[in-house]
């Protein structure tokens, strides 16, 4: 077992993983911008080591300076978290070649599945259903045509070093095709250093489901059951739940087993999420394999009662899967909404600011990661996520309820600073939602319903 495990990330997740370590009797290492020196994760850490200034590039980043600090504090492993290095076949590969141990998959098999497009032919070959489109990377806009032609309309064009919802353009009409293939490179090329795009089928009222896998380095695999991701803004996520509604017993153990199939296949190693969209016929099709830890992993840690980050730290020192398939037991109805410091009614514009009123909610079966207090302040430099409030319930009613209730209770201020949680909550009340029968449009009608009736009363400071 390591002695010492540094955090190379910030905000909830770099304490959500500090605590993990805690408890298993695990000294831990912060890394820290200029803007994080008063963090909750410096506060709680063993040790912290400043890495550079506030823009991501200087510090959370910067390769050279987390291996560095990672040298100088003797860690023996480091967690990445999610975004950021997370999913960094290049990063993985220099902690390797440090000597130390990466938490999460290797090299080798982040730099094939974070390719979009290699992912989808390797998963094709592995035998999962994967959209109409192309094999890989489109070429030409020419190219990119013919293949629209052949899949039919509307399609969507993504980065194949994609991810974050970033680097996607559906594209209903051919005589859109160009400029979008276009743009779309354009932004691939400046957000992730790599023009090239894929296209596949754009299913519309699709739902977002995505499976929960862990995989030991001794040939274990699992699945922890699947996550409704279908409540979005702009690709990016703001409910989840499991299990997820309104999906038949086989529709639902077909998904999971084929991304227990598509793990092993690939030679996963670590936690790891296939993402599907199911189409209104009940149909499934991979989207895509992220590489490392959900922001939504506490929907299913709540569900089953399984600590993913602890799981994560046990396989990459060696250790073999303390459970097995059958010994998983999902219990209950668990949800989580995602309370950014964004202003719903200017189309989810940040919101930065310091926070001079912080008041999570309690309760039985509630859940908050936050890495918020009041005085705090929301820079701009990084993600606007304040706190993830997680419920459980016997069922979904009263998840929803409890849900409600929690978001009610919430208390948040700042000078200039909106949330989410008036949205999240108009949301919990949509007939569609509470019926189970919402899809990835929802968050589109609520906001042109809502535009029509002259915009609504949201942006609060407070719940």
């Amino acid at each position: 077992m390591f002695s010492t495990v540094l955090v190379a990330n910030r905000g909830e997740i770099a304490l959500r993983i500090a605590r993990a370590c805690r408890e298993l009797g695990i000294r831990t290492v912060a890394v820290y911008s200029t803007a994080d020196l008063d963090s909750a994760v410096v506060r709680f850490a063993d040790e912290a080591v400043h890495i550079g200034h506030s823009p991501s590039k200087a510090s959370y980043l910067n390769a050279p300076a987390i291996i560095e600090a990672a040298k100088l504090s003797g860690a023996q492993a480091i967690h990445p978290g999610y975004g950021f290095l997370s999913e960094d076949p290049d990063f993985a590969e220099i902690c390797e070649g440090s000597g130390i141990t990466f938490i999460g998959p290797s090299p080798e098999v982040i730099q094939r599945l974070g390719d979009k497009a290699e992912a989808r032919a390797a998963m094709a070959e592995a035998g999962l259903p994967v959209l109409p489109g192309s094999i890989g990377a489109v070429t030409t806009a020419a190219e990119a045509k013919e293949i629209a032609q052949q899949t039919g309309y509307p399609v969507i064009l993504k980065a194949v070093a994609g991810g974050g919802g970033r680097g996607m353009a559906v594209v209903r009409d051919p005589d859109e095709l160009l400029v979008a293939y276009r743009e779309t490179r354009a932004h691939a090329r400046a957000v992730f250093g790599d023009d090239r795009v894929y296209l596949e089928r754009f299913i519309e009222d699709a739902r977002h489901v995505e499976v929960q896998i862990l995989c030991d380095r001794h040939g274990a695999a699992v699945h922890l059951g699947e996550r409704d991701c279908s409540v979005q803004r702009r690709h990016q996520k703001l409910i989840e739940e499991a299990p997820a509604p309104n999906l038949p017993q086989e529709l639902r153990t077909a998904m999971c087993e084929s991304a227990v199939r598509g793990a092993v296949a690939a030679g996963y190693v670590g936690a790891g999420t296939f993402e599907f969209v199911v189409t209104p016929d009940r149909e499934f099709y991979l989207m895509e394999i992220n590489c490392r830890l959900q922001v939504e992993h506490p929907v299913t840690e709540m569900l089953t009662g399984i600590d993913i980050v602890r799981e994560q730290i046990l396989i990459a020192a060696g250790l073999p899967l303390s459970m097995r398939q059958e010994d998983i037991a999902p219990r209950g109805v668990a949800m989580e909404c995602r309370v950014n410091a964004e202003d719903p009614a200017r189309g989810f514009a940040p919101t930065p600011g310091r926070l001079t009123e912080f008041v999570p909610p309690g309760g039985p079966f509630v859940r908050v990661d936050t890495h918020s207090y009041p005085d705090w302040l929301v820079g701009p430099d990084y993600d606007s996520l304040l706190a993830k409030t997680v419920v459980w319930a016997p069922d979904r009613e009263q998840a929803i309820a409890r849900m409600d209730r929690a978001l009610e209770e919430f208390r948040v201020d700042g000078h200039g600073v909106r949330t989410t949680i008036g949205f999240l909550r108009r949301t919990l009340t949509r007939p569609e939602f509470r019926a189970g029968r919402h899809t990835t449009g929802l968050v589109e009608t609520m906001l042109d319903a809502e535009e029509g009736e002259g915009g609504a009363a949201d942006g609060t400071t407070a719940a």
